[in-house]
C-alpha cells in the first residue's frame, strides 16, 4: 500500500512538472510553479494583514512618505515593464501597498499581490530615495519573478507531493504558515527561514536595477548600497536583511556588469 502512495506521488509530482513550468522575466529561466496565482495572492494578502494588525507603523511622517513615493515609482516602472513585454496578466489580481514599520531590523520584504514592507533600520543604510529604490526594485523583483511561488513549490513538492497551498494550509497550519512568513523573510521569529538560491538572488538584483532604471533612480547606486550593506555586518552578526540576500564580491561584480544594460531604461 505505501509502496502504491509512493507511486501514486511519483505520478502526480513528475506530471506537475510537465504542466506547471513559467519563464522569469529578463533572464528567462524555466521554474517550477505549482501554486495558482489565486492560492498565493489569497495568502499573502491573509499573512499581509495579520502582520500589519501585530505590528506597530511608523509614524515618522517624512520617512513614511519616502516609503510611499519610492514604492510607487517602481510599482510604476513594474507595470511599465510587464506591458511592454506582454506580461500585464501577471498583475492579475494585485493591490499595491507600501508600509514602513517602527523596528531597527535591517530589512525588507516584498509579498505576491504587492504588498511591501520596510524596517526603519534599514533606512540608515539605504540613505536615501535612490538607495532605497535599491531594495524596493530588489525585493519586488523577487515577487515579480515569482521566487517565493517556486520555493513554496519545492518545499510542499518535498514534504508531501504536489500538494496546493490551500491544502497545506489546512492540513499542518502553523508549519504551513510558518514556512510561508520564512520564505518571505518576515519578521525573525519563525521556524523556518528558506534563504534566497544565488540563482534567485541574481534574478532578482538583474531585475531590480532595470525597474529602479525604468522609475528614474540611477542603477550605480547598487553596487554602492551592497557595499554599505555588507559593512554593516562587521563587529557582529549579519542583519536580518543579509540572512536571506547574501552580499558578497561576486554580487557587487555581477551588479556592476549588468549596469549598463540597466542604463539602457534610466532617464533622469
Amino acid at each position: 500500500m505505501k509502496i502504491a502512495k509512493r507511486i501514486i506521488v511519483l505520478i502526480i509530482s513528475i506530471s506537475a512538472l510537465f504542466i506547471s513550468c513559467s519563464t522569469v522575466p529578463l533572464t528567462g529561466r524555466s521554474q517550477l510553479n505549482l501554486i495558482s496565482n489565486s492560492e498565493m495572492l489569497a495568502m499573502s494578502f491573509q499573512q499581509y494583514d495579520a502582520f500589519l494588525k501585530e505590528t506597530e507603523l511608523s509614524t515618522n511622517k517624512s520617512e513614511v512618505e519616502m516609503v510611499k513615493r519610492v514604492g510607487g515609482n517602481i510599482q510604476h516602472a513594474v507595470e511599465k515593464y510587464m506591458k511592454e513585454n506582454n506580461l500585464s496578466d501577471r498583475l492579475d489580481g494585485y493591490n499595491w501597498d507600501f508600509n514602513l514599520v517602527e523596528d531597527s531590523l535591517i530589512n525588507a520584504w516584498a509579498m505576491p499581490g504587492g504588498k511591501v514592507v520596510v524596517y526603519t533600520g534599514i533606512l540608515a543604510i539605504t540613505q536615501n530615495d535612490t538607495g532605497l529604490a535599491v531594495v524596493l526594485g530588489h525585493e519586488i523583483a523577487h515577487a515579480i519573478a515569482e521566487h517565493g511561488n517556486e520555493r513554496m513549490s519545492q518545499e510542499l513538492l518535498r514534504q508531501a507531493g504536489a500538494i496546493s497551498l490551500m491544502a497545506a494550509m489546512n492540513k499542518e497550519p502553523s508549519q504551513t504558515k510558518a514556512l510561508w512568513l520564512g520564505i518571505y523573510g518576515v519578521g525573525t521569529q519563525v521556524a523556518m527561514m528558506l534563504p534566497y538560491s544565488r540563482t534567485h538572488e541574481s534574478e532578482a538584483d538583474r531585475l531590480g536595477l532595470t525597474f529602479m532604471a525604468m522609475a528614474g533612480y540611477n542603477p550605480h547606486a547598487a553596487p554602492e548600497f551592497w557595499q554599505r550593506m555588507s559593512a554593516s555586518k562587521e563587529g557582529g552578526a549579519p542583519p536580518e536583511f543579509l540572512s536571506t540576500h547574501p552580499s558578497d564580491e561576486t554580487r557587487i561584480n555581477d551588479l556592476k556588469s549588468w549596469i549598463p544594460e540597466a542604463m539602457q531604461y534610466y532617464k533622469k
